[in-house]
């Protein structure tokens, strides 16, 4: 299977959250390192895997019914 790796500026673009966002309140909460991104060569850049996001946010709750339970 072929996959599809994103930066955070381009999947920001695709699924129209702002990068920041997805930085700090997507990453390590629904998306999942080694899962929906990886780290190449264990250096600091970080490629999103589009497929398995793609696939995951159909059955996932939205970010917004995550985030009620925070406050």
């Amino acid at each position: 299977m072929s996959l599809t790796y994103l930066t955070t500026a381009e999947l920001a673009e695709r699924i129209k959250y702002d990068a920041r966002t997805i930085r700090n309140q997507l990453k390590d909460s629904v998306l999942l390192e080694g899962i929906h991104y990886i780290r190449p060569f264990g250096g600091r850049k970080i490629l999103y895997l589009w497929e398995k996001i793609e696939k995951d946010m159909f059955k996932a709750p939205a970010i917004d019914t995550l985030m009620i339970g925070l406050r």
